[in-house]
């Protein structure tokens, strides 16, 4: 089966929320293979007014009321957007529930309707079309918008969103604490906390992003596998569970367990052989093998010192942005290779981040119309576009990146066009060190080509055989140097 990427929950001015709905699927088309644009619809057990809680209160029935108003218009343009065998799309609104978690309904049918409940469970009882409820940011405070485990019904949620812009919900030791105006992460809301428990269910990243860039990179992706690249199949590859979470690079990953695929339920055997299969973008630091949470293989960066090139194959990571304005500045770069290969292109495109609700703040709605592009030209010249803004914080990137996949080998030459500034570098070069420059004097727009990664660091294989018991279940974690990782759901033997 194919790895595609995607994007199952994000926002923009449909309801409240930034950015124009064209756009956002403008954009989504330019970097993802699949996506829907999430509607905030109903919050049945909403808080008390009070003084501080009236301007939240109001604001979320405002959008609530907007959706209502235009879901027509809205469904709409999301069915016609969708086009099969090049970019799907998937209808989708959101449920905020203090008790359950907040869930978002995701549906392959163009004639969802909006329905209201009290549960997410009633929800789907009350809908005419086929759907699922995908709980988020699962690991806020029980009753304070956290998933209710108790309450969790594996039959209406076959995945559940582990990873966003909210965090990491994976576990309360996973890097990605949250850091929203929502509060903190608690452990016993976690994916590890659900799995203890015998809940069934696969991984998925979504970027929960407010201003109209679905799969804004570094916020959460999903990944299927899947026979092509059509709603049916799609959706079918998300009912079965063969989904894994992302936090932005596409770490192209295949899991099996006896030959099953990740998300499958298997008959109770006594032995159980794995075998994992990765294809990353930068420096593997850690893949991991677990059973019941407890790891069973490990492999470290270490451990792929001195295995020698294969294919003289590198993936080189040309990244832009910085600077001190505030304002937007665009790129228009060209790479051009000698003596080598361009063998495929990834985007870390990202957009604008906005949080919602925030008092006093609103936004044009082209603030993400942002023309982020990349393509390969041919086998020496691949050319990228796209708009940055200064970094947040010194903690927060704003940065633009693609990655390169290039046949070659030390003496393999990059000639980089960076607006008109020429930079020229060989992999013999990047192998030792990454190498930057700046487009002005000081304090201003900059670029940076990393260090050039040999295949045998991100391409590799690991398998083996352990004994296992009725219920038992086993899933694979794969984290990379530059803090991007790969959550794979799970393989589940049955309980009999």
């Amino acid at each position: 089966m194919n790895i595609y990427f995607g994007d199952l929950h994000n926002h923009c001015n449909i309801s409240y929320g930034f950015g124009n709905l064209e756009y956002a699927l403008m954009e989504a088309r330019e970097h993802l293979d699949f996506c829907t644009v999430t509607g905030h619809a109903h919050w049945p057990d909403i808080f008390r007014r009070n003084e501080d809680t009236g301007f939240i209160i109001d604001f979320h029935r405002a959008g609530f009321e907007k959706l209502s108003k235009n879901w027509n218009w809205v469904t709409k343009a999301i069915a016609d957007a969708n086009e099969e065998g090049s970019f799907v799309t998937f209808q989708s609104y959101e449920m905020h529930s203090s008790k359950y978690g907040d869930h978002h309904f995701l549906s392959p049918d163009d004639s969802l309707t909006l329905e209201t409940g009290d549960s997410p469970a009633e929800v789907i009882e009350n809908l005419a079309a086929e759907a699922v409820a995908i709980p988020h940011h699962i690991a806020y405070t029980p009753g304070y918008r956290g998933i209710s485990w108790v309450d969790f019904n594996e039959n209406i949620s076959p995945v559940v969103e582990v990873y966003s812009k909210h965090g990491s919900g994976v576990s309360d030791e996973s890097a990605g604490e949250y850091l929203h105006t929502m509060g903190p992460r608690d452990g016993r809301n976690t994916v590890y906390s659900g799995l203890k428990q015998g809940k069934r269910f696969g991984f998925a990243g979504s970027t929960d992003h407010h201003a109209g860039y679905p799969g804004s990179y570094g916020d959460g992706l999903t990944a299927v596998l899947s026979d092509s690249l059509d709603r049916k199949s799609i959706w079918q590859a998300i009912l079965a569970r063969r989904t894994y979470a992302l936090t932005g690079d596409r770490i192209r990953c295949r899991f099996a367990v006896n030959g099953k695929p990740m998300g499958s339920i298997l008959e109770p055997v006594e032995n159980a052989r794995y075998r994992l299969e990765v294809n990353g973008t930068d420096f593997i630091e850690k893949a991991v093998i677990y059973k019941n949470l407890e790891s069973v293989m490990v492999r470290h960066r270490e451990d792929f010192i001195g295995e020698g090139s294969l294919n003289n194959i590198y993936k080189i990571r040309i990244e832009v942005g910085w600077g001190r304005k505030s304002s937007p500045y665009h790129w228009k770069n060209m790479i051009s290779l000698t003596n080598g290969e361009i063998v495929s292109i990834d985007k870390c495109f990202r957009g604008q981040n906005v949080l919602a609700p925030k008092e006093g703040v609103d936004h044009p709605d082209d603030v993400n119309r942002l023309g982020n592009k990349a393509c390969i030209l041919n086998c020496s010249k691949a050319v990228f576009e796209c708009t940055t803004f200064r970094n947040t914080t010194t903690r927060h990137s704003s940065t633009n990146a693609v990655i390169l996949e290039i046949k070659g080998d030390e003496s393999t030459g990059l000639t980089i066009d960076v607006n008109d500034k020429i930079v020229n570098v060989s992999i013999g070069e990047l192998v030792k060190n990454s190498v930057s420059g700046h487009m002005n004097e000081y304090n201003c727009e900059a670029y940076l080509i990393h260090k050039a990664v040999a295949r045998e660091f991100y391409n590799f294989a690991m398998e083996g055989e352990i004994k296992v018991e009725p219920g038992d279940f086993i899933h694979a974690e794969v984290h990379q140097t530059n803090g991007q990782s790969a959550w794979i759901s799970p393989v589940f033997f049955d309980r009999k």
